[in-house]
């Protein structure tokens, strides 16, 4: 394949696969299984479906459901059709879902059955009737009746396949989906994405993991991030591989799924990884047709070494965001651990993603210096839905796309990670970085992990606050952890405030979500300037 027979598109992916290997199985569930072609076939007769509803190209459609291949098939009828997904978590609050209903003003939303009664109940939220912006209210969707349950199965599946007429496709710079994102305060932001991200994501994931079509691609990742949809999904399509789709993570059971559909490769994030080494090690851990891991960020290499023998595979890092699938990840045949790689480029596009590091004025830093992380390639953004100013805060007029992460670019050319932008934590005229400080206080053995903040100081800037969970049986006393981390941190990195939880609030996809954490200093909090 030559750049001028690109394509870009995400149905174009789907049909090209369809077309290369018909009969080849691709969707994996404990559902049953799908071909290639069926797949084809049931997004086209979903689309169908979709459009006597009245859904019609450029049109918003939010999905809120349980993960099924009957919710993917959906996903995939919506941008093929070249309307917008807009994939929302189905473990969202009533309010939470009422608030995402009036920024879109979707022209349906697709749910299910356990969703239904949230749904009506957001909508009625918004007023009788009517969206947040007047229009008349979204039309309600059945998921399991645009893609019945016995969708792998019968004479009807078969008949659809061999008569499937495909939608038009849309164009690689349209808009094929909004993506949610986790905000502190406020509205959420819509990451506005095109079918060019999700194509040339789909295309890069093989190459940058040395996939084949001989690999099964398992995840349990929610569809409605960037990662399953873009890496996984679109990845298994662009080289023929299979696809193995999990409703959720489970840790106990996460290795016997493995290996009941002969999954080579998942991709983790957040806490999965350390999830999976607290189980109860056993000697079978490591049998399992798994040989690989994508994960970000990376662990330490010590760390890494040790999850890699327990479970046999190999875990290559990288870096991206929603509002850009390609970032940095470690280069084929290299193992820069502790950094987050180099740039990603495309395969046979070349050279298409820059990246450079830059101060407050955007000034460009040598090697060693910290600095922003900014991203220039084709599938940055669109922006964010509604929201011009935050869109200019990080989509410059050049081109460059700020991630609002310090990193620093080491000599070969790979990155490493620093500190979030806004979690830099100034205290006694100094800028410190909670990442050091988190490292440091979850080496010591009675640490589970921990979260660093900074909090208001009664004289300027900030303290340093850790919070902490305790290792199963452990009991935590902060005066000697307090001694443990003098004894490897400058003295103004070292907490003042201490404060133990049961488990630290997460995100929907595991990450810890530093802006949940408790306020304010209750009587248990250990002050050690006191």
């Amino acid at each position: 394949m030559t750049p001028a027979q690109y394509a870009g598109t995400i149905p174009w992916l789907l049909l090209s696969a369809a077309e290369r290997d018909p009969d080849g199985t691709w969707l994996r569930s404990d559902a049953g299984e799908m071909t290639f072609a069926a797949a084809a076939a049931a997004v086209s007769v979903t689309a169908q479906a979709l459009a006597d509803a009245g859904v019609t190209p450029g049109d918003l459609v939010m999905l809120t459901a349980a993960t099924t291949p009957q919710y993917l098939l959906c996903w995939l009828a919506l941008t093929s059709m070249g309307a917008v997904a807009v994939a929302v978590n189905p473990r969202g609050t009533t309010t939470e879902l009422a608030g995402l209903i009036g920024q879109v003003s979707p022209r349906a939303i697709i749910t299910d059955a356990a969703r239904a009664d949230v749904v009506a109940a957001a909508a009625g939220l918004l007023g009788a009737g009517q969206g947040s912006d007047g229009q008349q209210a979204s039309r309600t969707l059945d998921v399991h009746a645009l893609v019945p349950p016995d969708w792998a199965e019968g004479a009807a599946m078969a008949a659809a396949a061999a008569r499937a007429v495909f939608p038009a496709a849309p164009g690689p710079d349209d808009l094929a989906v909004l993506i949610p994102t986790s905000g502190t305060t406020g509205r959420s932001k819509l990451v506005m994405q095109t079918h060019r991200a999700y194509a040339m994501a789909g295309e890069g994931f093989p190459f940058w993991m040395e996939l084949t079509a001989a690999d099964r691609l398992m995840t349990t990742l929610p569809l409605f991030h960037v990662n399953a949809p873009a890496y996984s999904v679109m990845g298994s399509l662009a080289c023929g591989a299979g696809l193995i789709l999990a409703d959720r993570f489970s840790a106990s059971g996460f290795l016997n799924a493995a290996r009941r559909h002969g999954a080579t490769e998942f991709n983790a994030i957040g806490a999965m990884l350390e999830i999976l080494m607290r189980q109860p090690e056993r000697p079978d851990d490591a049998d399992t047709p798994l040989r690989l891991c994508y994960t970000g960020p990376a662990p330490e290499q010590e760390r890494q070494l040790e999850i890699e023998a327990r479970f046999g595979l190999r875990i290559v890092v990288g870096y991206a965001m929603s509002e850009s699938p390609y970032g940095l990840i470690w280069p084929r045949g290299t193992r820069p651990y502790g950094t987050l790689g180099a740039v990603r480029q495309h395969p046979y596009l070349g050279t298409v993603n820059e990246a450079r590091v830059t101060d407050d004025d955007g000034r460009e830093l040598p090697a060693g210096e910290s600095g922003e992380l900014q991203l220039r390639n084709p599938v940055l953004m669109k922006g964010y839905l509604g929201m011009p100013e935050e869109t200019a805060a990080v989509l410059r007029e050049d081109g460059w796309l700020r991630t609002g992460d310090l990193v620093t670019v080491n000599d070969d050319a790979t990155y490493t990670f620093v500190s979030r932008v806004k979690e830099v934590i100034r205290r006694r005229g100094e800028n410190l970085s909670p990442l050091e400080v988190e490292e440091a206080l979850e080496s010591h053995p009675a640490v589970q992990e921990c979260a660093v903040v900074g909090v208001p100081s009664e004289l300027s800037e900030e303290e340093v606050k850790a919070f902490l969970v305790a290792v199963p049986g452990a009991g935590l006393d902060f005066g000697e952890l307090r001694s443990y981390a003098a004894d490897r941190l400058a003295p103004f990195k070292v907490p003042r405030y201490w404060q133990q939880l049961a488990e630290l609030p997460r995100t929907p996809t595991a990450r810890i979500a530093k802006h949940r954490l408790p306020a304010g200093h209750p009587p248990e909090e250990f002050d050690a300037d006191a």
